[in-house]
């Protein structure tokens, strides 16, 4: 492990991706889902002194689901592992992906594409 950083957690829902995380204080709703075909969620509930491992390159989440501030502590395989926010690759992009792709490939209208690309603009 090379890098450790200490995050503050009031929320942190954005679904993005890299792979540990350790609880100092607060209670999180962490989850993870599989890879294709089956596409499995695990959920799993931390409180303090608890340690999730997120497997490298899947979507995963943490949320904090107590009354106040959550700290926690991830570890990661480099100094700049990198952060991808899902929603923002995708509907923030530049170029932007082209409606009729992302239309296909949600199989919702295009006001529901432009709503999100609204939304998650730079």
């Amino acid at each position: 492990m090379v890098d450790m950083d200490l995050l503050e957690c009031l929320v942190c829902a954005q679904c993005h991706q890299f792979p540990r995380r350790h609880v100092i204080e607060g209670t999180l709703l962490v989850g993870f889902v599989s890879s294709n075909p089956n596409n499995k969620l695990f959920l799993k509930t931390l409180h303090a002194g608890d340690v999730f491992v997120f497997p490298v390159g899947l979507i995963h989440f943490q949320f904090n689901v107590g009354d106040s501030p959550a700290v926690a502590i991830a570890g990661l395989s480099s100094q700049n592992p990198g952060l991808i926010v899902i929603a923002d690759a995708v509907f923030g992009s530049n170029p932007s992906i082209p409606d009729e792709v992302l239309e296909k490939a949600f199989q919702v209208d295009i006001g529901v594409i432009e709503a999100l690309k609204a939304s998650h603009k730079a």
